[in-house]
């Protein structure tokens, strides 16, 4: 199974896509961010988060998705910013046709380091060691958007083991 993970935002998108093997092994086969210009107006920036996660999807053909959820900020701002990024990425994958999970940031967290309140550099420790990287999956929005895609085999593979 290959699972893409996407972190929105509309300066930063990250993505990550994950294969899981018959014998569950866990593989990045690519990850990443799509930037905007911040000079750009919102419109020419949706449009082109859509297109470039259009892209990836189309190159890889992932089986599924899944998306971080928006959880209220402080700033409303920033949570109307990300929820706009958010849309241009379910748009994307809807367009592909691919069966989505929603995630909020507490349950990606637990998935991948057991615990709600891990920080940044704890899920991307976690991310490196459980896709057996060499190196941290780097920039954050990346790293962020694989633990996406791990939630999602996570969850997934307790679905199917329930249904046995």
């Amino acid at each position: 199974m290959l699972v893409i993970g996407i972190d929105p935002g509309t300066a930063t998108t990250g993505y990550g896509l994950v294969r899981e093997d018959e014998r569950g092994n866990l593989e990045a086969v690519d990850y990443g961010v799509v930037t905007t210009p911040s000079d750009w107006e919102m419109p020419q920036r949706l449009l082109f988060i859509y297109t470039q996660l259009r892209e990836i999807i189309q190159q890889y053909q992932p089986d599924c998705s899944a998306v971080e959820k928006l959880f209220f900020q402080r700033n409303v701002r920033t949570a109307i910013s990300v929820g706009q990024g958010r849309g241009a990425a379910l748009i994307a994958l809807a367009s592909c046709e691919i069966s989505l999970g929603e995630y909020t940031p507490l349950e990606i967290k637990q998935a991948v380091v057991g615990y709600g309140n891990a920080d940044k550099n704890q899920v991307q420790q976690m991310v490196k060691m459980l896709l057996n990287m060499e190196e941290l999956p780097r920039p954050d929005d990346a790293a962020d958007a694989l633990a996406v895609a791990i939630c999602h085999i996570h969850s997934t593979t307790r679905d199917r083991l329930t249904e046995i």
